[in-house]
């Protein structure tokens, strides 16, 4: 039988979200049932809740940084069991079969991944996230929380983690390499400590210097701010990476003029509105202008097992359920260190 758990959920881009009740369907032979203990609050969940990336349909359960217990796994299950840690991150599901999916890059499905809120299931049904007490997931797409990585700390990496995690490891960050982070918010703190992790020399770019014993503490060698007149031309060519973190609009012309030949410019933030670029800036030094979104399950899983082994996870401010509209407005105004994780047991 389906269960019913408690939720808060999103009914309209304008009113607060409100406590709800939704069904969870029956636990399948492959599924896992989670009792969810943290989810992460995301900005990803604002504009879908704001109807800020196109029409949403609601009511809408948001949440895709989600940690907590396996409860019950179906009879084919193998790889969980009653207990176990788990998360689950963006994607619910996908096609399985498609090129992509068969190499572990299921953000990349040619029929269309399943996300974890906001989306259509294999079911028809919409999908709904972890702003709840329960989620059912099939296996596949169920991560394991290694025991080094706290629950609550563990639940922004599902997102923000591999976010920034799978354009590092792309681009080669290590030994020898010279990455930017633009920001140091919730998706620049991560990337500087799994960057510094990495073997990366690694510079934090901000608009100003109130977080520059934060960026130290976290793994950066240098904490510079672009309000600074000469920046730009004193780091000019100094980088092989530039990790653009951050959702407001920049000056991507000044920040590719940082990169040394053959460097690339990685956006991770989604800015509002639509930024040019000079074609000048590319062709001076041979250099690549690129974004990068999330990440495979089996990508993810290794980020986890990485940010576990280095002892890196997010830096929270837990709430309760009352405060989840007080804190999208904090986390539009910046006004968090570094990201709000709820606690489902105070959905009751």
């Amino acid at each position: 039988m389906p269960t019913t758990v408690r939720a808060y959920a999103a009914t309209s881009a304008t009113d607060p979200l409100t406590p709800t009740t939704i069904e969870r369907r029956d636990v399948g032979p492959h599924d896992v049932r989670i009792d969810i203990r943290y989810c992460g609050i995301c900005h990803s969940d604002i504009h879908t809740a704001r109807g800020e990336w196109g029409a949403t349909e609601y009511p809408v359960v948001l949440g895709h940084e989600i940690t907590g217990t396996v409860a019950e796994v179906g009879p084919e299950v193998t790889r969980f069991r009653v207990g176990d840690r788990v998360g689950v991150g963006c994607l619910v599901d996908s096609c399985r079969e498609c090129t992509y999916c068969r190499r572990g890059d299921e953000q990349f499905c040619t029929q269309g991944y399943v996300e974890t809120y906001s989306s259509t299931g294999r079911d028809g049904l919409p999908t709904q996230g972890g702003y709840s007490e329960g989620i059912v997931v099939t296996e596949d797409f169920v991560l394991r929380i290694p025991d080094g990585l706290a629950l609550d700390a563990a639940a922004p990496l599902l997102c923000a983690g591999i976010t920034v995690y799978s354009p590092l490891r792309h681009w080669g960050a290590g030994p020898g390499t010279r990455v930017a982070v633009v920001g140091l918010g919730g998706l620049g703190h991560v990337a500087v400590q799994v960057a510094a992790a990495m073997g990366a020399e690694v510079t934090v770019l901000s608009q100003s210097l109130k977080k520059r014993e934060d960026g130290l503490r976290l793994g950066a060698t240098r904490y510079l701010s672009t309000g600074v007149p000469d920046t730009f031309s004193r780091l000019a060519a100094s980088f092989d990476l530039v990790l653009n973190t951050v959702s407001a609009s920049i000056d991507v012309d000044a920040h590719l003029s940082l990169l040394d030949v053959d460097g690339t410019m990685v956006a991770v933030g989604i800015p509002e509105h639509p930024q040019s670029v000079d074609a000048f800036s590319l062709l001076v030094r041979r250099l690549s202008y690129a974004g990068s979104n999330i990440g495979g399950i089996r990508e993810t899983q290794e980020m986890l097992d990485f940010c576990a082994e280095h002892g890196i996870g997010a830096l929270v401010e837990t709430i309760d359920a009352g405060r989840i509209d007080e804190a999208f407005e904090r986390v539009v105004s910046s006004d968090v260190r570094y990201r709000f994780v709820l606690d489902t047991t105070t959905l009751a």
